[in-house]
Formats: structure tokens, C-alpha cells, sequence
């Protein structure tokens, strides 16, 4: 054998000699990056990893130089003196050495403790003497853990005290956290036969990445992932930690990045070697690693910029080891161990760095290729970021529905439900295409919308479409004609005066058409503003104005506000309920020029009522201007499709008639570029919406498990007891149109379908910590993630509510139990920043993981789960979560229905005593006529708490009276 080196650390390597694979770099970059190189340490028999302190005037570095003991210990090394200091006791195995930010204290792994060590030590020694040799392997010492000390070994404290190797520690920029690799897991958890082998085997891949206070306290796990994770460091800016992750069999490293929570995991390179031991340069800009890329024993440092995005740079052109590349914290020199000496054994060295050619050559790099992993019957992290990366790129446009990129996200999704072998289920033509029509959007139909004035000489004057006026897209359509009437800004608030807020007074509004101001007044307090903005929506306006008998609602922006007398854009409505009346924006000179047949101008309206003087006129009736308007705006219909899938029960259980499923879901339609629903701010208006947690992560997890439970289902049919729906809804961001289509018109009868489990953001894990919600739909589902989760090991919390403001809210009220997953809201939600680096991958393998387990249970056992009509709940999470509660489930799909049709109701709740039904229209409410959902919410909110109510509602076609008490959540 050859000679082998020993370099002590962060990575368990066994050297043999290989042939290079002649990787193609870049020209010689050695002497560009690197000058005055010299080798810094030449005492004892091997010295390496050496780390600078904050102030650069130290390193920090391990050495067997300790007479009697053949092991590494710690010492430090002075700049300016040249003088080392043994830091370590001196006893036992030590490794890992780090600086504290402060430059006065340091973290190092030691076994000095362990009872067992001087003898260790004397073995070690004798075999040595013995003149024998083996082949060279890191010892992961199960009593090696972490300590923390003063820089002159004073004050030692053990900080890590399970059984396991606790090491490869680092501290953070700001010195309050440690990232530190342990192979603990291999001691606490419990071992399947295969992991008990490879514990006696490769202790090694039972290596994963922890954090920690720096007094040792709150120690977490952040990596779950089969094979070694190892030699972590945090970044400079203290917000990632960087390190690398062996595969399973130990052949291949690669260097990986993550958030400090575990999530984001990026792979930063693909050379299918062994890379290892990497970090960054201070500006963040890079990383330095060492890889065999060119010959198993031949390991050369490396730069990769710090995404990952382009092909890594040589830095080291010389046979042999050269690894644990680190900079000094001014950036401007490197220290590395290699062995580049006479005696082939690993000392440290020193060179001067050039950082401005480093950056100039990585930006010559070409750009890295992603690889693109067969996908497997294996639940795995790479085949999950496959499903995510296309799904949430830039080529679907945010795959709204009915667009050419959610057709394009329907492609993948058949492809990959043919390759898994599952059959169409959609419709009864054998495709796998649940088709359904929806209201896309609204355009004007151009010759059809006029404004025209009669003023007093009885001549008309007709005003110009787009330019003087524009109807709205919840605008009634029509013609009508009437005398305009000013209402200030048209709000009206309860309360006394100083609180309240009444814009029509004693106007006479009643077959007028009712000229607002936008927005609310200009010159008032920030709780002022926040106070009236709830009542100064538009459909709020015009309702206001329809209640008050006005035939029409004109809307200007005054010269005063945002926009100053644009005209309002025709938003799509995903609601599209029209407002009962022709509701238009016109112009600031439009407006202005009504009001100036009365000696008035808008800017001295604007600005008298900006200060809500008392004494500021509210209204102004404008006698003699009459308006003649006609509005039509055409709906745009659409089609979009759902993507049904089964996995057939085996055909021996049961007749087919009588077979059971169990239904997944997710959807896979997004925002496209944030037309409606999206809450992009500022400078983020019409990027794309790419969705990769909202919701690319549950269709991911719904590809895998169809992978996985297809393959199952070939070994072991006998266990498929009942068959399993894969359903991947579009229409989910328009209100659950598709989910609410299949429901009232599903390819199986409802009563087959034991149990409903969806899937909608289940991406961002943190913590560890993940939402199930809809417990409370069956007394079965604790019993089943109880069982689940002693493997599974998740922080759960458990929401009993399942009125839940996604697709389940389509099957519950039709008595199938439900469960959601979910991982929590995020900053990105419905921004373009939800984008497939943000992602926790390694989270959404163990849900995949979790939930396919389930679900093996719910196919399986013979009882099906029990329904539960759940009574009202405190808990948030429904979409009518306002003050005054009834417990009516609107039925957001519903599209051409004057009124609010209700897919249900709540069970216990004031609705249901009330003896409302799913299926009824709400037509009138408290006085109030009902024409959309925005009246009914507007309506709820004037109702008192335990005060009875008068409603009408259309059933089947008839009118019925009906009274019902407010509760309150």
C-alpha cells in the first residue's frame, strides 16, 4: 500500500491509489490564485486543519507532536511571535479545532475524559512499534464531544455528553451558535437490521449535522439523510452553514448549503467524487473545497461561487493531498493542509490570495448543468427537487389556470403518472382529464360601453372609452340615465361623530347616479386611515350606493391621492359576483369638470373634506347633468382540467362496484404573474408567480408517492385491500373550482371514498415543526399518526377544524373525513419570491415518508375511518373567519348565482339550528338584499351577537323565511 496520509477530520476517507479521470479545468490557475506558498508547520510526525482567529494573529490547528500520546492535539500558533501553545489537556484523541468570534477562547472535540484513553493511547503506541501497518480510517470515537476553553486551556467545559461522536464544530460569526456533526443517531434511535449492520460497518453514515447555543444548549437536528453529513461551517453572514453530504455508500461527497433551520438545502456542486472539507471565503462570494476529481488519492482545492451555479475551478495543480482549504478573515490569504513534503506526510500551509482573479476566473466559468435523476420507486430528495424545479420554473409562467403553462404542468404530470403504471381515472373516455369550465377573466366589449352627457343646451357630449372612462369588472351591465349627485368619498362607518363616518347624510341619492372619491380622505392619522380603509373598498362603495337607492356609482381619483386621476384598471374579480349596479371609473378631468357647472372645483372638494372639517360639504347635487351610461363586459370562459389517477384495490378483495378508495390531493395550478390573488409589493408587478411551495410541493409529494405505492402494490398486492385516487387539482387559487367540479361530478361515487388527504404547502419545514389539520373529521386519525409519527418524529400540531380554506373544504360537507398537511405561511406566500431554492427538501421526503405510511395503514385495514360532523371551533384557519359566526360554508366555485350558495354548514353551529342547508341560496340578510359574497360579509358584520336575524333563501327553486341567532367565535 501506499503511503497513506491521515487527516484527521472532518471527513472519513480511505486512500488507495486511482487513476485520475481527466477532468478538464480551466487553464493553471495555481499560480494566478496562490504566490509566496510555504509550508507553515514541520514539528511532529503530522499537523493540519488549521483555523485563523478574528484578528487573523493566531491559527488554531491539530498536531501529533505530544510525547506518549500518538494522537492529534490541539494548539495555536502565534503570528507575530512564532511561539505554539498546546491548548488541549494532552491526554486522549482530539480533533476540530475553532476560534470564538473574540479571538479569546476556542471549541475543540476531545476524549480525554473517556476512562479508557491513556490505554487507547499505549496500543496506538505499540502497534506503531510493531512496525505493522493498516490502512488509514478516522476513528469516530463514541466518547469523543465537544468542549469549549479559554486560548490557554483554561476553563474547560464539556458542552456535548451523549454517547456518540460529537465533532467538526464551528462557531457562528456572532459567537452565540455551534454547528457540529454527531453520530448520535446510531446510539439513541431505534435501528432496523440493515442500520445495525452498517453501524458495525461505517459508523460514519449515521453522521448528520446539529446546532447548538455555544453553552451547549437547545441542540437540534438539521439534516435527516442517509449517508455522512459532515464538516459544517456557517457562512459569513452568519444565515447559512455550508458542508458536505456523503451518499449512502460513502463513494461520493458533494457540498451542499442550507438555512440555519434545516431548510433551503441547495446543492452547491455535481462532481460525483469525494468533495469535502469546504468553506467561505468572507465576502460570501465563494466557497473553497477539496475533491478527488482527478484521482482517487489525488485531492486538489477547488472554487465554486456560493449558489452553485457554475462549474467549480481548480486551484492546486500537484499530485497528491491538499485539502482543508481556509482564508484568513481579511480574505487575502489561504492556509491548507498538504502533503507536499519530503516525508509525504500532512503538514500546514500559507499562501497570499488573489481574491479580484478569483472572482475574474469563477465568472469564466461555464454554467453548472443540474443533473436530472431517474426517478425511482424510492422517495427521495432528488426526485422530489425534479418534480419542484419544473414545476415552479419560469417556462409555466406560474401555471394559471387555463394557460399554456399549466398545460404544460399537466404534460409532466400524465408522463409521470404513465411511467408509475397508474390508470386514467378522469373520465369515462380512459384519460386522465377531468375537464370543467370557469370564468377566466372579463374584457370589454368596446361598442357597447358609452358615457354621454346631456347638459343644459340639451346637446350631448360623448366621452371617450379608456380615456375618460372605464367600467369595472364587477360592474352590473346595462343602460340607465340619471342626474349626477357628489358623495364625498362615499364611506359609511357606524359611530358617533369623530368615530363614525356618514358621506350621504341627508343626500337624496335615490335614482341617481353617485359620483366618490377614491380611497379615504388624504390628511388624517395612520389609525385614522386604517379605520376607514375597511369600509373604503370599491364593492363596498358601490353597495353602499346600491343600498341607498343610486342607479349607477362613478369613482375619481382626486388630485390629492395616489394616481391622481387615472382611472381605476379592469382587475379580474375571482369572485366575478357583480355589484347590482353599472359601477365606472372616470377621469380626474372628467370629474372635475362635473362639478364645475356648479362654480366647484375637485382639488377644493378633496382637499376640504382630506381634514374631515365638520363644516366641508359632504354631497352636492348637481341638477340639470345628466348622464347616459350603458355598460357590457363579457365574461371570458375558459376550460381547465383536473388530472384524476388510480391505483386499483386488488381485484380479489371485492367486487369492483364495492371497492374503497382513498383520495389524495393537490393542486398544481399557481397565480401566474399575480393578475388576482397574488401579494406582490412594489416593484414586483407582473413577475411570474412561480409557486414552488404553493403549491409545486404537494403535487411533488403526490408524484412520489404514487412512485412508491405503485412499486409497493407490484410486490405485495394482497396488502391493497383498497384502492388510492392521486387527484391533482387546477382552479384551487380561483376558489377550489376543480376540486368543487369533481366533487359534484366525481368518476366514482363519493360514498367509495374512505377518506380525503390533501396536500397544499407542505415545502417550507421549520422547526420541524408540521400542521395536520381536520383531525377532528375521525376518531381515527390521532390513532393513525400517533403510530405514524414515533418513526416519523415531527413537532405536530394538531387542528381539529377541517372547514379549511382548501381542497378539502370540497369533501368534508359530503361526509368524507379529511386531513390536510401543511407546513405554515411564509413571507413568499403568493409573492414571486416563492421560488424552488426556498424549498426544505429533506421536509418534504420525510412527509412523503409520513403520509405514504398512512396511507399503507388506510389501504390495509379492513374498518374504514369513522366521519365526525364537527361543531363550530376557535380555531383560525376557515375562510369565514369573522367576528359574528353563523357557520355557513360559502361555495366559492359557484359562478352566475345571484346571492351566496352554501356547500354547507357547520355542524352545531347558529346556521345549522337554524335548519339552513347545503345547497342554499342566501338571497336576503338582516334588510339587506344579497346578491355576492362581499354583501353577505358587509351584511354579517352590522348583525349584534345573540340578536335574531330575518334571511330568506332560495331552495330548489323557492323562497323560505328563516331566523337565526349570531353566535361569535
Amino acid at each position: 500500500m501506499l503511503g497513506l496520509f491521515s487527516i484527521g477530520v472532518r471527513a472519513s476517507i480511505a486512500i488507495i491509489l486511482f487513476a485520475g479521470c481527466g477532468y478538464e479545468s480551466l487553464a493553471n490557475n495555481q499560480d494566478t490564485l496562490l504566490s509566496r506558498v510555504r509550508q507553515l508547520t514541520f514539528e511532529g510526525r503530522r499537523s493540519g486543519e488549521g483555523y485563523y482567529s478574528a484578528d487573523g494573529s493566531k491559527l488554531i490547528f491539530q498536531s501529533e507532536r505530544e510525547a506518549g500520546n500518538p494522537f492529534y492535539q490541539i494548539y495555536t500558533i502565534d503570528f507575530k511571535t512564532g511561539r505554539t501553545f498546546r491548548v488541549s489537556p494532552g491526554d486522549g484523541k482530539t480533533t476540530c479545532a475553532f476560534f470564538h468570534p473574540n479571538s479569546q477562547s476556542v471549541l475543540f472535540s476531545s476524549t480525554h475524559h473517556d476512562s479508557g484513553a491513556k490505554a487507547k493511547q499505549k496500543a496506538e503506541l505499540e502497534f506503531r512499534a510493531s512496525g505493522k501497518q493498516r490502512r488509514y480510517s478516522w476513528d469516530y470515537d463514541e466518547t469523543m464531544d465537544i468542549f469549549t476553553a479559554n486560548i490557554d486551556g483554561s476553563n474547560l467545559r464539556r458542552i456535548t455528553k451523549v454517547k456518540g461522536y460529537d465533532a467538526e464544530a464551528g462557531f457562528s460569526p456572532d459567537g452565540k451558535k455551534i454547528v457540529f456533526s454527531s453520530t448520535r443517531s446510531a446510539y439513541v434511535n431505534d435501528l432496523t437490521e440493515e442500520e445495525k449492520k452498517l453501524r458495525d460497518i461505517d459508523l460514519s453514515y449515521f453522521g448528520e449535522i446539529y446546532i447548538m447555543n455555544a453553552d451547549g444548549s437547545e441542540q437540534k437536528r438539521l439534516t435527516i439523510s442517509p449517508g455522512y453529513d459532515g464538516g459544517p461551517f456557517f457562512s459569513p453572514d452568519g444565515q447559512r452553514i455550508v458542508w458536505r453530504r456523503f451518499n449512502k455508500s460513502g463513494s461520493v461527497a458533494e457540498i451542499h448549503t442550507m438555512k440555519l433551520d434545516g431548510s433551503d438545502v441547495r446543492k452547491i456542486t455535481s462532481f460525483k467524487s469525494m468533495s469535502w472539507a469546504p468553506y467561505f471565503h468572507p465576502s460570501g462570494e465563494y466557497i473553497i473545497f477539496a475533491s478527488n476529481k482527478l484521482g482517487f488519492s489525488n485531492f486538489e482545492l477547488y472554487l465554486v461561487d456560493s449558489r452553485g451555479l457554475c462549474e467549480p475551478i481548480r486551484v492546486t495543480e500537484r499530485a497528491g493531498f491538499d485539502g482543508l482549504p481556509v482564508f484568513s478573515p481579511n480574505g487575502l490569504q489561504l492556509c491548507w493542509t498538504s502533503n507536499a513534503t519530503s516525508e509525504k506526510q500532512s503538514q500546514l500551509f500559507l499562501a497570499k490570495w488573489n481574491h479580484e482573479a478569483a472572482l475574474s476566473i469563477l465568472g469564466r466559468s461555464p454554467k453548472r448543468e443540474i443533473e436530472q435523476p431517474k426517478i425511482s420507486s424510492v422517495v427521495s430528495q432528488d426526485d422530489i427537487r425534479k418534480h419542484v424545479v419544473f414545476l415552479a420554473s419560469d417556462e409555466l409562467e406560474g401555471r394559471r389556470t387555463g394557460s399554456e403553462g399549466i398545460r404544460k404542468a399537466a404534460e409532466y404530470i400524465r408522463e409521470k403518472l404513465v411511467s408509475s403504471g397508474l390508470e386514467p381515472f378522469g373520465a369515462e373516455d380512459g384519460s386522465y382529464d377531468h375537464n370543467f369550465e370557469f370564468t377566466g377573466g372579463v374584457e370589454l366589449v368596446k361598442p357597447n360601453n358609452q358615457m354621454i352627457l346631456r347638459g343644459h343646451t340639451g346637446e350631448d357630449h360623448t366621452f371617450n372609452l379608456d380615456k375618460d372612462f372605464r367600467p369595472l369588472a364587477f360592474s352590473a351591465n346595462g343602460q340607465i340615465e340619471g342626474e349626477v349627485i357628489f358623495a364625498g368619498y362615499g364611506l359609511t362607518k357606524p359611530g358617533k361623530l369623530g368615530v363614525g363616518y356618514n358621506s350621504y347624510g341627508d343626500l337624496k341619492v335615490k335614482d341617481k347616479i353617485v359620483m366618490v372619491l377614491r380611497y379615504v380622505p388624504e390628511d388624517i392619522s395612520v389609525d385614522r386611515r386604517q379605520e376607514l380603509n375597511r369600509y373604503a373598498g370599491l364593492r363596498y362603495k358601490a353597495l353602499i350606493a346600491r343600498n341607498n337607492g343610486a342607479k349607477a356609482l362613478l369613482v375619481v381619483t382626486g388630485p390629492n391621492s395616489p394616481n391622481a386621476g387615472k382611472l381605476a384598471n379592469l382587475n379580474f374579480d375571482m369572485s366575478m359576483a357583480g355589484a347590482g349596479i353599472p359601477v365606472i371609473s372616470i377621469s380626474g378631468e372628467i370629474g372635475n369638470s362635473l362639478v364645475q357647472f356648479y362654480g366647484k372645483s375637485l382639488k377644493e372638494l378633496q382637499t376640504s373634506l382630506d381634514k374631515e372639517n365638520p363644516h366641508a360639504v359632504h354631497g352636492l347635487s348637481l341638477p340639470g347633468i345628466v348622464l347616459n351610461i350603458k355598460t357590457d363586459i363579457k365574461r371570458i370562459r375558459k376550460k381547465g382540467s383536473n388530472i384524476v389517477a388510480m391505483l386499483p384495490p386488488n381485484g380479489k378483495a371485492v367486487a369492483a362496484q364495492k371497492s374503497e378508495y382513498v383520495m389524495l390531493g393537490a393542486h398544481y395550478d399557481h397565480l401566474g404573474r399575480g393578475e388576482t390573488g397574488g401579494f406582490g409589493i412594489k416593484g414586483e408587478e407582473g413577475l411570474i408567480h412561480n409557486g414552488a411551495d404553493d403549491n409545486a410541493s404537494g403535487v411533488a409529494v403526490l408524484l412520489e408517492m404514487a412512485d412508491q405505492l405503485s412499486s409497493l402494490r407490484k410486490k405485495k398486492p394482497e396488502k391493497f385491500k383498497r384502492g388510492v385516487i392521486f387527484s391533482f387539482w387546477s382552479g384551487e387559487e380561483l376558489g377550489l373550482i376543480g376540486s368543487a367540479r369533481y366533487s359534484a361530478k366525481p368518476t366514482v361515487d363519493l360514498k367509495q371514498i374512505i377518506a380525503y388527504l390533501n396536500f397544499d404547502m407542505v415545502g417550507r419545514l421549520r422547526n420541524n415543526k408540521l400542521t395536520l389539520q381536520g383531525v377532528g373529521s375521525s376518531t381515527n386519525w390521532k390513532k393513525l399518526i400517533e403510530r405514524r409519527n414515533v418513526l416519523a418524529g415531527f413537532d405536530l400540531n394538531l387542528q381539529q377544524d377541517p372547514y379549511l380554506p382548501t381542497d378539502t373544504t370540497s369533501f368534508y360537507p359530503k361526509g368524507i373525513p379529511v386531513l390536510a398537511w401543511f407546513t405554515g405561511s411564509h413571507k413568499e406566500y403568493h409573492r414571486p419570491g416563492d421560488d424552488p431554492d426556498t424549498l426544505n427538501y429533506e421536509g418534504i421526503e420525510r412527509i412523503t415518508r409520513f403520509a405514504s405510511n398512512m396511507v399503507q395503514d388506510l389501504v390495509t385495514e379492513s374498518a374504514r375511518p369513522d366521519y365526525v360532523k364537527v361543531e363550530k371551533s376557535d380555531q383560525g384557519g376557515s375562510r369565514d373567519a369573522i367576528r359574528v359566526y353563523l357557520g355557513t360554508i360559502p361555495d366559492y366555485s359557484s359562478e352566475d348565482v345571484k346571492g351566496v350558495l352554501l356547500s354547507g354548514v357547520r355542524g352545531g353551529g347558529p346556521a345549522d339550528k337554524a335548519g339552513i342547508k347545503a345547497g342554499d341560496i342566501i338571497v336576503h340578510f338582516a334588510g339587506k338584499e344579497i346578491t355576492n359574497i362581499y354583501d353577505y360579509t358587509y351584511a354579517l358584520d352590522a348583525v349584534k351577537v345573540g340578536m335574531s336575524v330575518e334571511m330568506e333563501v332560495l331552495r330548489k327553486g323557492k323562497r323560505i323565511k328563516l331566523s337565526v341567532i349570531p353566535g361569535t367565535r
